[in-house]
């Protein structure tokens, strides 16, 4: 189960520095050439990535809970209800290469963006919970952090960042857009 904690935390970080590198590329694309080759790159394949990532976390949020016994607390169901979706709308999406979907894929992932960081906030700081997980596992429980840092609210916050950076930051090529 160790090795599986710390491949996890390797892909939110390699999710983290892929929307890092989004998010700079758009910032920069305007003015240097290499940044437009990065958008252009990930553009072409920017709603394949994204659903890479959200099957990515679901496979993963289904191993830690049904195979590591890892039981979700609220915030995590929450987290959930926003990431398993995602998977089925934008394999629909990529199959037809519809770039519009980032309306409706935008706000799912913003709000779990936002769940999953209230929720590694109260596992720094338990004190800010407020009774928002009454039933179950606290949501300042913490099941592992690898590096110091990497916790399950972390990896699903990197996984839906990287997917608000794929499908909402990355300009569509022109025969992408579906009407």
């Amino acid at each position: 189960m160790e090795a599986v904690q710390v491949f996890t935390s390797l892909l939110a970080l390699a999710a983290l520095a892929g929307a890092t590198a989004v998010v700079v590329a758009r910032l920069l694309a305007p003015s240097v050439g290499p940044a437009r080759a990065v958008l252009t790159a990930a553009g072409d394949a920017a709603l394949w990535l994204a659903l890479l990532v959200a099957v990515v976390a679901t496979v993963g949020s289904l191993y830690f809970s049904e195979v590591a016994d890892f039981v979700p607390c609220r915030l995590c169901w929450f987290q959930r209800i926003a990431m398993y979706p995602l998977a089925v709308i934008l394999l629909v999406a990529a199959l037809r290469r519809d770039r519009a979907v980032r309306w409706y894929v935008g706000p799912l992932a913003g709000l779990g963006l936002a769940v999953s960081a209230y929720h590694y906030l109260i596992e720094w700081k338990p004190s800010l919970e407020g009774g928002a997980c009454g039933v179950g596992p606290s949501c300042a429980d913490i099941w592992f952090r690898e590096f110091g840092f990497v916790t399950l609210a972390f990896m699903a916050g990197c996984g839906f960042l990287a997917i608000l950076a794929l499908v909402v930051l990355t300009p569509p090529a022109e025969s992408q857009e579906v009407p």
